[in-house]
């Protein structure tokens, strides 16, 4: 099952300044997932956004895997893989955390 969630703000990020190494990344903590959960997060640059970003949304409860397809400054796809239905709000509010916005979609 694949549920979208499309909320969020414009994140004012426009450009990267971490000096990191740019491109994808997931992380998988070996469990079988019954959910998959796509979010569009605006203003990700680089590897350091992903991880942030990765970070936050890997420590929720039933968060199995999170996967990223960067869109380098402009609006890039996270999938959440999990054992259980993860709230908008909370997926927001750990993309909050991270320091960038869901994106809103017309």
């Amino acid at each position: 099952m694949i549920e979208r969630i499309e909320l969020g703000l414009k994140d004012a990020h426009a450009g990267c300044s971490c000096g990191a190494a740019h491109g994808g990344g997931a992380v998988d903590t070996g469990a079988a997932s019954a959910v998959t959960q796509e979010v569009l997060v605006e203003g990700m640059t680089c590897s350091h956004c992903i991880s942030s970003v990765t970070e936050e949304l890997s420590s929720l409860d039933g968060v199995d895997s999170v996967a990223v397809d960067l869109n380098a400054g402009g609006t890039s796809r996270v999938i959440i893989d999990s054992r259980i239905p993860i709230d908008a709000d909370v997926i927001k509010a750990a993309v909050e955390e991270a320091g960038y916005a869901l994106s809103v979609q017309s």
